[in-house]
Order: structure tokens, then C-alpha cells, then sequence
């Protein structure tokens, strides 16, 4: 064998050691499918290494060939870490940014524990390299031997691309995922996490665009002997839009937006109409935070009002960042960036901010975690706010220095700024609750080890009801100096998560709460929408983050257009749909994950193509709130319209 095929076998032996590893661990089988692409893929990638490592000289393209190995090696490690806590691909985008991105030493520290066997198993080939570099066949700079291995790359490269026209019918098939459809998740499973970051780092540079796949629905319109009908809905013509536009992508919103059924108003809109609003982000917030004797004011908030017995609150890529973009623009986030740094200069016309302030609103957002972290001092005035955070006022009245800061102080340092400001919008991104859930190294959990000592759960359980119970006392506080003020009856509390807690297993979260399928069951949660006089009244729709702006603008009786807004009115007659990161879905006909292609029925649905038309819904979904964020879309629905400033 030649010296060259030699390197070649080694480089290929590696890199399809790396993606098999990494394919079992988290996707946990394989089938023909996944194997031929991802082994036929990793043959053209190590192709490419042996070349760039054959331009040099003898010495150079072996220790070059050792360092890129090396720093596969760290990729794959770091992917695996990540898909650990988030279920994702990291991008190109957060390999930048990735300081944030992975959030907290003491959080990675704890999956590299926990996980130490596998990510060894990663970087196994690495010192065999450097142990046995004298064995890698290596030769200097020859010509012929470039040329004769960019033929072969060329002719790997080609056969590769022509294999795709194997699988091309599903929506998700190989061929689409590789040439029309970003979604890393499936992407990684078919092609490997190479291919995957290559066609990633290609779509920044092509400007990659993306189409919805729209079905035009039956529009005829009521007999107008049945009862009148009044929808959320404005009077734009997204027909006449389409065809007046020039720009592709455009235009193709337009035509979504034309094919989109409003949601009926019904018997709560308008409901609280004039009221406060107090929308809360809670951190990590979950069911297994709600204890009737530790956390009373929540177990009262998620027992009274609004019940939701199907509601969920999905993981994104970018954690809380893309948990709050979700909740507060009702609109999915696009992979690979930071959507709500991205949306920075957008207009945001139904933002709480934009939308209420030209309504004599008072408009406050308030964090009491670094103002900066996730830009949010971009986004968040973007919305209508004027926002305080820690480094830009709140650490001059609550104490910002441990980890993690009180929600309670937080409330007692801000609630003076809108409370005699009437009407107000206030939003809270709270950070008590934040991972990690130990005594030793969070401070919330310290505070109220005492509470919890003598529950029958694990450390971490009972460290995440004591963050959760600075939660709960920061609520009480807040309901009081509602009452002190004489505007708790006028006010609305709206309390959903960012996140389920990822700094728990789902074993340990199965202490407290019922997990029988973890892949769906983790993101159960709870949300609270609450006024003091509302009755009790329980929805067993299947409803998620996204929906919760639509659905509170129809109870203050905002004029708005129901078709824009990605998430649908959880107390109107649109069907519900729970859509998770990886293109997975609840209905109330069925669960279908797209990780194994499983659909689970729950009760029977006539429709033979039920499960191929709601893939088909999602993935539109997902490419409509993409091309929403690039294009700047309401901007073009709404020219002329001030920013809410």
C-alpha cells in the first residue's frame, strides 16, 4: 500500500470513528440510510484532510494532520456536550459567541463528569496519533501526488453529491436537507456533524434562502345566512402584496400569510382591556418547582385562573435568549443565530412594549442578571421597554453580585417605577432559578437549604425547590404591593418558563413529576395567566411558548393580525400544535418525533396524511419565522409604522 493511501485509511479511519461514536451516543441507532451517507461523506471529508495536509513538508503535514485531528476531536466533544444540554447542533454562529452560548463552567463541569467515559472514548485517538506519529506515513510537497488526490476529491465530491438523488421524496430527505432545508438535528443524523458544519458555514457565505412549502387551502367564504363571524385580523391584502413584490423571499411570506386562517375572536377577548400587565419569563420555571407548602403563591397561581393542562414550554438553541424571543414575539427562532440580537433592528409591532405603549402605556422590562448578556440591551428597547438590568441601574438598588441574584430584591428594587404609572406593561426576566442546583455554589439554593432539608428527594431536586422558593416569595411580594396599591384587582399576571430546568436529569425530575417519555415529557410545564377576580376555568388544548402572545393580546383586546403571529390564540378554535427544536410535534391526535420517524396516535384521525401534512406545517412554520427575521417582514406590512418609540 502506498504511503499516501496509508495516511488516507488513517484520516478516514478517524473521522468515521468520531461520527459513528458521536451517531450512537445521540441518536442511538442506526439505519442503511444514515450509514451510507454518513460513512460516504466522512470518505470525501477525509479526502480533503489529506490533501491540505500533503502541501507542505514531511514534517509539517504530520503534525498539521495531528492538530486537525485534534481539534475534530474538540468539535465532536463539544458537540456531544452541547446536545446534552439543548438537543442541538451547535452552529458556525455560536462557535463564536460560544461564551455565552454554553453558559457556566460549573454547569459543562457536571455533563464532562457525568459523561467522562464517552468524551474519553472521543478523544481516544488523538494521543495514539501523537504516541505513534512516527508510524503516519507523510511525504513533502509532490505535485503529482496533489493532482492525482484533487482528482480523487473531485470524483469523491461528485459521487457523493449524486448519491443524493437516492433519497430526495420526504420532506426531509437527504437531498433537501443538503440542498434546500436547514435543520441541523436531522442534517447531523443523515450526513454527519461534519457535513453538517460544512453546509452551515456555506449558507453564511451564500446567503442562504429558504422556501415555505404552502398548500393553498379552500377560502370559501360563509353563507351569509350563518351567524357573522369577527376574526383578529386587519385589513391587508397579502394577495395583492405578493404580487406586487419583486423579492422572492417576500413575496413568499405574503403568499403564507394569504393562505393562513385568522383566529375567531371568542368570548375572552377583550376581557381584561385596559388592565396592567405583568409578564414574567421565570427561569428554568417547571412543574416540579410547585410544592403547596414551599412555593404556596405558585402553587396558588397554577391552581387558580387559567389552567392549561397541555401546555409546553420547548428548548431552543439558544436557551433563555431563544425562550424569550418565542414567549414575547410569538414567532419559532431561526438556527444558527441569536434571533433576538438578529431582530434588534426589526420591527416588533406586537411586542407588549410597542403594542401597548401607544395605548397610554407605561413600558418597563427588568432584569436582574447582567444587562448585557444576550445583548439584550438591544433587544429589549427594541420592544417598547425602557430596560434596567444589573450594570445599567439595578445594581445601585439590589445587591448583583451573588450567584444567582434574588428575584425577590429585584421586585422590591423596580416595583416603584410603574406602580402609580397606570396603566403599565412590565416584563421580568427572573434568574433565581438558574442552574446549577447544588448548596455549595448557588446562592438562591443556600438561602433555603433549611426549607428543604427534609424532603424525600436528591440534592439537586431539593436545590431547585429552594432557587424556586426565592421565586415564590418574589410573587407573594409582588401580589401584595399590587394590593397595598389598590391595583391588584386591575392587573394581570402572566408566568411561563424560558426552559425546562436542563440542569436536571429527566430521572431526577421523574422524583416529583411524571416523565414516561423523556423526549417530550421533560418540556410539560406550566402557564399562568392570573387576576385576582378571574374564575377558574381549565383548557386541555395542546398549547406552547409561542402561543402565548397571540392569546394575551386577544384578552387585552389588541387590534391585531392573527395571521402574522406564528403561535395561534390558545382560548380560540385553531387547532393546537406543540413544536419542539428538532422539528418533533404534539397534537391532539398524536406525538410524532422526528429523530426516529415515530408517530404515536392518540385517538383516531381519517386523514391518511395527517402526519406528512403537519411535518409539512411545522417545517413552514420554522421557514416562515426564519424569512420573518432576515427580511424585516412587518416593517414591509407595516410601512410607515413607528417602532414604538
Amino acid at each position: 500500500m502506498k504511503e499516501y493511501i496509508k495516511k488516507l485509511f488513517i484520516s478516514f479511519g478517524t473521522i468515521i470513528y468520531f461520527e459513528l461514536l458521536y451517531h450512537i451516543l445521540i441518536f442511538k441507532s442506526f439505519n442503511i440510510k444514515e450509514l451510507f451517507f454518513i460513512i460516504l461523506f466522512s470518505l470525501v471529508f477525509s479526502i480533503f484532510v489529506d490533501l491540505i495536509t500533503s502541501l507542505f513538508g514531511k514534517s509539517v503535514n504530520k503534525w498539521l494532520f495531528i492538530i486537525i485531528m485534534t481539534l475534530l476531536s474538540i468539535v465532536f466533544i463539544s458537540q456531544y456536550i452541547n446536545f446534552q444540554f439543548y438537543d442541538n447542533i451547535i452552529s458556525i454562529y455560536s462557535y463564536i459567541h460560544g461564551g455565552q452560548v454554553l453558559g457556566f463552567f460549573d454547569a459543562i463541569w457536571r455533563v464532562f463528569k457525568t459523561n467522562f467515559i464517552f468524551i474519553l472514548l472521543f478523544f481516544i485517538p488523538v494521543p495514539l496519533l501523537i504516541i505513534f506519529n512516527k508510524k503516519i506515513p507523510t511525504q513533502g510537497l509532490k505535485w503529482k501526488n496533489i493532482l492525482i488526490k484533487s482528482g480523487v476529491f473531485t470524483i469523491a465530491f461528485i459521487i457523493s453529491v449524486l448519491s443524493l438523488n437516492l433519497d430526495k421524496d420526504e420532506i426531509y430527505s437527504a437531498n433537501n436537507l443538503y440542498y434546500y432545508k436547514h435543520v441541523p438535528n436531522s442534517s447531523a443524523q443523515i450526513f454527519g456533524i461534519l457535513t453538517t458544519m460544512r453546509l452551515d458555514l456555506e449558507r453564511i457565505f451564500t446567503n442562504f434562502e429558504e422556501s415555505a412549502e404552502i398548500m393553498t387551502k379552500d377560502k370559501t367564504k360563509p353563507n351569509p345566512t350563518q351567524k357573522v363571524i369577527e376574526y383578529n385580523k386587519l385589513d391587508i391584502d397579502f394577495e395583492s402584496l405578493a404580487n406586487e413584490e419583486k423579492n422572492k423571499v417576500i413575496k413568499d411570506i405574503h403568499l403564507y400569510m394569504n393562505n393562513e386562517d385568522a383566529s375567531e375572536k371568542n368570548e375572552y377577548t377583550g376581557m381584561f382591556k385596559g388592565k396592567n400587565l405583568i409578564a414574567i419569563v421565570a427561569e428554568a420555571f417547571s412543574p416540579v418547582a410547585i410544592n403547596k407548602e414551599l412555593t404556596p403563591t405558585l402553587y396558588k397561581l397554577t391552581h387558580e385562573g387559567f389552567h392549561f393542562t397541555n401546555f409546553y414550554t420547548p428548548l431552543y438553541y439558544v436557551s433563555t435568549s431563544d425562550g424569550e424571543y418565542v414567549t414575547l414575539n410569538g414567532i419559532l427562532p431561526k438556527e444558527g443565530v441569536w434571533s433576538f440580537y438578529t431582530s434588534r433592528n426589526n420591527l416588533l409591532p406586537y411586542a407588549y412594549g410597542n403594542v401597548l405603549k401607544p395605548l397610554g402605556y407605561t413600558t418597563y422590562a427588568f432584569h436582574n442578571g447582567r444587562y448585557k448578556y444576550y445583548d439584550r440591551n438591544l433587544s429589549h428597547p427594541n420592544m417598547g421597554y425602557t430596560y434596567i438590568g444589573c450594570g445599567n441601574g439595578l445594581e445601585k438598588m439590589m445587591n448583583c453580585k451573588p450567584w444567582p441574584q434574588s428575584d425577590n430584591e429585584m421586585i422590591d428594587a423596580t416595583f416603584d417605577y410603574y406602580a402609580d404609572k397606570t396603566p403599565f406593561v412590565t416584563y421580568y426576566m427572573t434568574i433565581s432559578g438558574h442552574l446549577e442546583y447544588n448548596f455549595m455554589g448557588n446562592n438562591m439554593a443556600y438561602r433555603h437549604r433549611k426549607e428543604v432539608a427534609n424532603l424525600p428527594y436528591s440534592e439537586a431536586i431539593k436545590a431547585y425547590i429552594a432557587t424556586h422558593i426565592e421565586l415564590d416569595k418574589a410573587l407573594e411580594n409582588l401580589i401584595n404591593k399590587l394590593d397595598e396599591k389598590g391595583i391588584l384587582d386591575d392587573t394581570v399576571i402572566v408566568i411561563s418558563a424560558d426552559h425546562y430546568p436542563y440542569g436536571l436529569t429527566a430521572s431526577q425530575m421523574n422524583e416529583v413529576v411524571n416523565i414516561e417519555d423523556e423526549k417530550f415529557d421533560i418540556h410539560k410545564n406550566n402557564l399562568i395567566i392570573w387576576n385576582n377576580k378571574l374564575e377558574y376555568k381549565e383548557f386541555n388544548k395542546y398549547a406552547m411558548s409561542l402561543d402565548i402572545l397571540p392569546t394575551i393580546l386577544n384578552l387585552f383586546g389588541i387590534e391585531y393580525d392573527s395571521r402574522l403571529i406564528i403561535g395561534k390564540d390558545i382560548l380560540s378554535n385553531t387547532e393546537g400544535l406543540v413544536i419542539f427544536s428538532d422539528r418533533s410535534w404534539i397534537s391532539e391526535y398524536g406525538k410524532y418525533n422526528a429523530a426516529t420517524k415515530k408517530y404515536i396516535s392518540f385517538k383516531e384521525n381519517k386523514d391518511p396524511d395527517y402526519v406528512k401534512n403537519i411535518n409539512n406545517t411545522v417545517y413552514n412554520k420554522f421557514v416562515i419565522s426564519k424569512n420573518i427575521l432576515e427580511t424585516d417582514y412587518y416593517r414591509k406590512v407595516f410601512k410607515g409604522v413607528n417602532n414604538g418609540s
